[in-house]
């Protein structure tokens, strides 16, 4: 039954148009894949008792609208994103809820604002550690899931199931080419040159640049996501070229269009 009601869930994503789903059981919080870890109240099952699964779902972020970042652009495609993950995740939890199995949805981010994260920057559950563990992706040096078709650009919603579905098999090779681009180009200098988790985001430095941005309706950041050189969607627009991220650079009708979408719509 258990392989049958996942094969259900996977059509069930499909039609929704979802293109990455991954299953976790919960056992994995438990015996993680390296140290430090989180503390057992981040748990999954520590959030919803019954808790046996763990679905996790990825929506991409459109390398084109993401390169205009920081702008309302992105910014528009982010909010976008989220509203989409929050409705999906509602919806397979609902759709578990009516084959017998006891599910909640968990929200994409679970903060109030960007002030809040600057008083307290973590929430109550990690989408990221659920994703590495769904066999979604690996962390990168930028503190984000690398997967192999989007790089880091994709963002991740999860249900808690009482139902005991087979767990997929984690990602066992790091797909983090350690370029260091995103080290390099971080306006907030808030990474490190070490990978997760030895070299931790600096939360607070992160949180202070896009709550500046905030403040222009042009947050989040996107930096250290559109500058990363892995994932299939660069070639399918296009991008395996990264050089006109550089600072200075100019290359012609491409960084025009950036320009352009910059000077518009935000403070």
């Amino acid at each position: 039954m258990t392989n049958e009601l996942k094969d259900a869930v996977r059509e069930r994503c499909r039609k929704m148009e979802i293109p990455l789903v991954g299953v976790a059981n919960v056992e994995r919080w438990e015996h993680p894949p390296f140290r430090p870890w989180m503390p057992e109240e981040f748990f999954p099952q520590s959030i919803f008792s019954g808790a046996r699964s763990v679905i996790v779902i990825g929506l991409p972020i459109h390398l084109p609208v993401l390169e205009t970042s920081p702008s309302i652009y992105y910014h528009e495609l982010y909010r976008t994103v989220n509203t989409l993950l929050d409705q999906y995740t509602y919806r397979l939890a609902s759709f578990l809820n009516e084959q017998g199995y006891p599910s909640v949805f968990v929200p994409r981010d679970g903060y109030g604002s960007i002030e809040v994260l600057r008083k307290n920057p973590i929430a109550f559950f990690s989408h990221r550690h659920a994703a590495l563990l769904a066999g979604l992706g690996t962390f990168g040096v930028n503190n984000t899931i690398l997967t192999p078709e989007y790089g880091p650009r994709i963002r991740f919603g999860s249900v808690l199931t009482a139902a005991p579905l087979p767990p997929d098999p984690m990602i066992d090779h790091e797909l983090c080419t350690r370029c260091m681009r995103c080290v390099r180009l971080c306006p907030a200098g808030a990474l490190d040159r070490e990978g997760y988790p030895e070299g931790l985001t600096n939360r607070h430095a992160c949180a202070a640049h896009s709550a500046a941005l905030n403040k222009r309706h042009i947050s989040p950041c996107g930096i250290c996501i559109k500058v990363c050189p892995v994932g299939e969607d660069r070639e399918h627009y296009g991008r395996e070229d990264a050089s006109p991220y550089e600072p200075g650079e100019q290359h012609g009708k491409l960084c025009r269009s950036w320009d352009h979408v910059r000077r518009y719509g935000g403070a």
